[in-house]
């Protein structure tokens, strides 16, 4: 009787330290999902900030031409966070599904490999953007009348590259090391400070586009700083120096689970600049002109980057649960946390897409004034564009969840669906036949046959990952 009392206890104790310890493979789901979904989500949100607020000032100040320049610049922005994912998702990913297999040590060549990784490719592409900025404003869509613009701007923001992938990359490491609170204070501790200095420098100091240049990159040094601060002190793991360097064991499996978000944001690059330039060639054959496309795409892009910072959000914050319970082989716990964020991905959808189709004048106005035509293009591409915005979260968490259990081939395939294979062709072939309009009809194709295929993909890994369980039964 007082063995049985005394083998109860123990089983007691190891299940509340398990609680303790991993609360990623005990505590509910939707607890778990806003604990690390709404700080990833207000991250990315405060993040798209960045963009957001340098456009309102700039459009305030500088007008239509700064707008477009803001534009022309977006696609180094894109990739800055195509990096930060590919380091920060493939690092976070391997670290929790280690994790979850008891590999303490293969967890900490993972998450200071992921963090090497972002300070070279930092280094790099900041170095590569200023060698190369004018061939590369002028590939991107630069007009005669916005190149001085971009130059000006881009020159500047390219020294805070480092920084920016830090902070994002860094915030999914710090998330999966169980503290998502702290990922969102660094990004918004840096938005905070742009959204001071944007106004005082271009206003008050007369700055414009250089202003709001510097206000930026300044946000981002201090938010990378303090990212920085925080891989010193891991809470699960200790991380010493010799594991930031470039180490083939850490850097390749890294790669592997880092490349769907990467790709993802890489064909959203692609996508922006065959766009600038579609409509720049398309545009001055129309009624409309070449820039007042390239100003109006260049907001509704950015209007549209804050819709999916809260889907890529949602997307992050299940990570770490996913692969922890993944890793661990509590398939229910992934097939209930992937349910439950793709519910909430589409209510939000739902949302945006009645603001998207009623209010698009409105929306377009925040960023100053212009002529009638401009007004038109707007409201038309904004509706027409953003039509299957309701269903446009299905993708990309569909995609992070191949990734978050150790399946890069096809979260690599499914991250290309929507924006490489389906929207990029049309994008080209479209215009040809119909003109401009061809490039607002592109979209709303391109995400409802990504969304179809998303849907067949994960109702046939559930199936597997039920087999499974009925096999270790």
């Amino acid at each position: 009787m007082g063995n049985s009392v005394l083998k109860g206890k123990r089983i007691e104790r190891k299940y509340m330290e398990e609680r303790q310890i991993n609360p990623l493979g005990a505590e509910p789901i939707g607890k778990l999902l806003a604990r690390f979904a709404i700080p990833s989500i207000i991250a990315m949100l405060v993040s798209s900030l960045y963009n957001i607020v340098d456009q309102f000032f700039i459009g305030r100040s500088v007008g239509m031409l700064g707008n477009a320049a803001t534009n022309v610049a977006f696609p180094l922005s894109i990739t800055c966070t195509a990096i930060s994912l590919l380091c920060g998702i493939g690092g976070a990913a391997n670290f929790n599904l280690s994790m979850g297999r008891k590999e303490k040590e293969k967890a900490v060549s993972f998450a200071g490999g992921a963090i090497g990784m972002m300070l070279i490719l930092g280094v790099v592409l900041c170095v590569v953007s200023e060698i190369f900025l004018e061939p590369m404003m002028r590939a991107f869509g630069a007009t005669d009348q916005v190149l001085d613009y971009a130059l000006l701007y881009t020159g500047i923001t390219a020294y805070g590259f480092p920084f920016l992938i830090v902070t994002t990359g860094g915030s999914n490491l710090i998330r999966a090391d169980g503290s998502p609170k702290y990922s969102m204070l660094c990004t918004l501790v840096g938005a905070i400070i742009n959204t001071i200095l944007d106004p005082l420098f271009i206003f008050g100091f007369d700055m414009g586009m250089a202003g709001a240049a510097r206000a930026t990159i300044i946000g981002q040094i201090v938010s990378g700083l303090m990212v920085l601060g925080y891989l010193t002190r891991f809470k699960t793991v200790h991380i010493p120096l010799k594991s930031l360097l470039p180490s083939k064991a850490a850097w390749i499996p890294i790669i592997s689970l880092g490349m769907a978000p990467f790709f993802n944001q890489i064909a959203m690059m692609i996508v922006q600049v065959v766009m600038n330039n579609t409509l720049t060639y398309y545009g001055a054959q129309s009624a409309y002109g070449s820039d007042i496309p390239l100003a109006c795409v260049g907001i509704i892009s950015k209007v549209g980057m804050i819709f999916f910072a809260i889907v890529i959000g949602i997307s992050q914050g299940i990570q770490p649960i996913i692969s922890y319970n993944y890793g661990a082989g509590k398939y229910e716990r992934v097939k209930s946390t992937y349910k439950k964020a793709v519910t909430a991905a589409i209510g939000i959808s739902i949302v945006a897409f009645l603001l998207f189709q009623l209010m698009p004048r409105q929306i377009i106005g925040i960023f100053g004034s212009g002529s009638e035509e401009y007004f038109l293009f707007a409201e038309k591409f904004f509706r027409i564009y953003m039509f299957f915005t309701f269903i446009n979260g299905i993708q990309p968490i569909t995609a992070n969840t191949f990734t978050s259990i150790g399946k890069a081939g096809k979260g690599i395939f499914l991250s290309l669906t929507r924006q490489i294979i389906f929207l990029l062709p049309l994008l080209i072939i479209l215009p040809f036949f119909i003109g401009i309009e061809g490039v607002m009809f592109s979209a709303p194709i391109a995400d409802g046959v990504a969304a179809v295929l998303c849907i067949f993909f994960i109702v046939k890994e559930f199936k597997q990952m039920g087999e499974k369980k009925v096999e270790i039964k």
